[in-house]
Formats: C-alpha cells, structure tokens, sequence
C-alpha cells in the first residue's frame, strides 16, 4: 500500500473518533492530563463503564490515546500527533487559502 493511502486510512480513523461528542469530550477531559481508565468513566456518568472502554477503544485506534498499565491501573493520555497531522493537512490548509481569498478580495484584485 502507498504512503499516501496508509496516511489516507490513518486520517479516516481519526476524522470518524472526533465525528462523536462523546469521544471529543473525552479527549478534551484527557487534555488538562493522564487520567485512569476508572477517572474517565467518573467524568461520564451518564455513561456506564462497558461504553466508555467501546469509545475509549475506538479512540485508541485512531492513536489519539495511549494507555499504559500502571500496576493494576491503566493510565490514559492524550496523543496530540494525529490531531497536529489533520490541523496541518486539512485545517491549516484551507485556513490559509481562506486569508488568501479574503486578502484578494480585500485588495481588490
């Protein structure tokens, strides 16, 4: 597989973990710092434990978190690099074409 379609793939999995509201919060809880698997599912109550770990899951695939075994905890943290590869690729991106465009327009060419 190219490097181009295994990037593809890779930014597929990251763009379907931030479409839930869910999975953002809890990448924005796990933003303040490493949390256990046990804090987590605290910050989701509303949410029972089983659920949590599918969501956690799917986030953990997309490399957006790390989970590492502490004794018999499991702490969580967040992984900033797949979020800085979509911002760079897609947002910055058409951010700047936007400034461009803007700027066209606002000089009058």
């Amino acid at each position: 597989m190219s490097e181009r379609g295994v990037k593809g793939s890779d930014d597929d999995r990251v763009f379907k973990a931030l479409a839930s509201a869910t999975r953002r919060r809890m990448l924005d809880a796990l933003k303040a710092g490493s949390l256990t698997t046990g804090e987590l599912c605290a910050q989701l109550p509303e949410l029972d434990r089983t659920t949590v770990l599918q969501h956690l899951r799917v986030l953990e695939q997309a490399e957006l978190v790390i989970g590492r075994k502490v004794g018999r905890e499991r702490h969580l943290s967040l992984a900033p690099l797949p979020i800085k590869r979509i911002y760079d690729r897609w947002i910055g991106e058409y951010a700047r074409a936007a400034v461009e465009l803007l700027d066209e327009l606002d000089s009058g060419t």
